[in-house]
């Protein structure tokens, strides 16, 4: 037989072959050992991440003549013949070519029948996002309804495209891109084994290209070991995957942040001459970008670099590259990404990118961590001077409360009080109406605060005051609380009527010049011979109603006689 490629004949056998999907090798070989398997599964999950390989596994460990065990034993005429395909009651679909309904139809009408060489059958569906409609129903059925000896095992890189009624019904397992580091051991582990010659640092940039599947790395590193000649070396690994060396990336960053925008187009122009990918270039400039700031961030996230190796220049450009420049360049840079896939000239929108980073540079005067550290402080301290200030100025302003008073400036929402209204109604005023007015207050205030929140908040410091058969008086504790009810007036006097039985309005104003013309009417009163106990104002509350009032507020307080 000729030569395979290496991702064939490293193809994953058992469980512990599965790169960097122990999350879902471990439920699946404990569900074997404790018998609990279903009758579907859905793995998805990015290419080359071992679904297919997963479910091969997984359909000979359930019909491994030694089992149940951990892993199949790959030595039983069951596991053998599964391997190599042999045997009929596993069968491996391609959906993307067997999409349509009749084949379907076809798996449904014999998956009845019991197998006849092994305990289980299984049908593995790969990419079965390319089913039909009509597919995917005639599959619903036997997924519904299915025998006991079958399991169906779908695997897809979309699995959005899925109905969710499918999905519904079965198990489902999401395969993870692996990371950098485990690629990087099982490619050591295969190439030392093959007797390949390659350096770990080729290894690292393979692991780099190959974005998280197994799969594609070792393509990519089959790819290499073709093109190398003694010894597999990171520039054989850049010659096949069109990158750029983290060296020259490293090079071409730190001219860009000195300004040096003539040295920056050289080394851009060498690179495309050299026959690098424009587009793969700027991809990997984001990303080591990308990188440098993440690590900047915080350096604990060695592990989880896209591009990038933490060497010695790596560090060095770490502490030497602005935050801010970093961003604004990664921003330049993907917006040169997107005009470069619809022209034919990408090097010159390379050239603008690079020249506009390079104008960029803020001289070294954008603020470090310390200058910003040192901000917060002052702000901080300022913070704390403007709260203490108040302390201060309040004794002058109790000492000089007229002058306060005039120099402070007029508030647009200041009241005009209609005194003369005021006095009108205090003439038609009775107690009786009053004390019925205090007695609905808090039911008012209820129903009010059901009708519409915003009204019922400009009347909560508030009390009836004086009332006569069709106003009331209502007394604000601040100014601006008696504008403020006024645009709330139809529905404040809605409510009011509602609760008293008879149409009211009111007329608001501020406690203090409430006291004022209150005085002076009593004042009046008893200058005409009137007794006090006649006057239709509101007389000193009683201090456990007051203090009462002050705990719970008007709309929970109920007073009665």
């Amino acid at each position: 037989m000729g030569y395979q490629a290496l991702y064939r004949v490293w193809r994953p056998r058992d469980f512990e072959d599965v790169v960097g999907q122990v999350h879902i090798t471990r439920t699946l070989q404990n569900a074997i050992m404790q018998d609990k398997f279903t009758h579907a599964y859905l793995f998805s999950g990015p290419r080359g991440t071992g679904k297919t390989s997963a479910a091969k596994i997984f359909a000979k460990a359930v019909n491994c003549e030694n089992g149940p065990a951990l892993e199949p034993c790959n030595q039983c005429s069951a596991c053998l013949g599964i391997q190599d395909g042999s045997i009929s009651d596993v069968v491996e679909i391609d959906a993307a070519s067997n999409n349509g309904v009749e084949q379907i139809r076809d798996i449904r009408d014999k998956v009845k029948y019991a197998p006849s060489a092994v305990a289980y059958k299984v049908y593995i569906i790969d990419e079965v996002h390319m089913l039909s409609i009509g597919a995917f129903n005639a599959l619903l059925k036997t997924l519904e309804e299915p025998p006991k000896h079958v399991i169906f095992i779908l695997a897809t890189t979309e699995p959005h495209k899925i109905p969710l009624t499918i999905i519904s019904r079965c198990q489902r397992f999401d395969f993870k891109r692996i990371s950098q580091k485990a690629m990087v051991e099982r490619m050591l582990h295969i190439t030392s084994s093959e007797n390949i010659d390659v350096s770990e640092e080729a290894l690292e940039a393979v692991a780099l290209s190959a974005e998280g599947g197994m799969r594609d790395a070792l393509s990519l590193l089959d790819q290499a070991i073709s093109y190398s000649e003694d010894q597999v070396t990171i520039d054989d690994v850049l010659a096949v995957t069109g990158s750029v060396s983290q060296q020259k990336l490293a090079s071409i960053v730190t001219v860009m942040d000195e300004k040096n925008v003539q040295q920056a187009l050289v080394e851009v122009d060498e690179l495309i001459q050299s026959g690098k990918d424009p587009g793969r270039f700027v991809f990997d400039l984001v990303y080591f970008l990308r990188d440098i700031l993440l690590y900047q961030t915080a350096p604990a996230l060695e592990n989880v670099l896209e591009r990038a190796i933490v060497d010695d220049t790596f560090k060095q450009l770490a502490q030497q590259l602005n935050a801010i420049w970093i961003q604004q360049a990664i921003k330049e840079l993907n917006q040169c990404q997107q005009e470069i896939k619809w022209t034919n000239s990408p090097k010159v929108f390379i050239e603008i990118a690079i020249m506009k980073i390079c104008e960029q540079q803020t001289n070294k005067n954008s603020p470090s961590n310390s200058d910003y550290n040192n901000l917060i402080k002052k702000i901080e301290e300022l913070e704390n001077k403007i709260n203490e200030m108040p302390k201060q100025v309040v004794p002058q302003q109790e000492s000089k409360p007229q002058q306060t008073r005039k120099s402070s400036p007029v508030s647009r929402n200041s009241y005009n009080i209609p005194y003369d209204r005021i006095r009108h109604v205090l003439t038609e005023a009775s107690k009786d109406m009053l004390k019925k007015t205090k007695t609905e207050w808090p039911n008012f205030m209820d129903a009010l605060k059901k009708r519409s929140a915003p009204a019922h908040a400009t009347v909560q410091n508030s009390k009836p005051s004086a009332a006569s058969g069709n106003v009331i008086i209502i007394a604000f504790r601040y100014e601006i609380h008696c504008s403020l009810a006024l645009e709330h007036r139809q529905t404040i006097e809605l409510v009011l009527s509602e609760i008293i039985g008879s149409g009211m309005t009111f007329i608001p104003i501020p406690e203090e010049n409430w006291q004022t013309l209150r005085e002076d009417y009593i004042r009046k009163q008893r200058e005409q011979g009137n007794p006090d106990d006649d006057q239709p104002t509101e007389e000193k509350e009683d201090p456990m109603i007051e203090q009462a009032r002050n705990l719970v507020g008007d709309d929970l307080l109920e007073i009665h006689e």
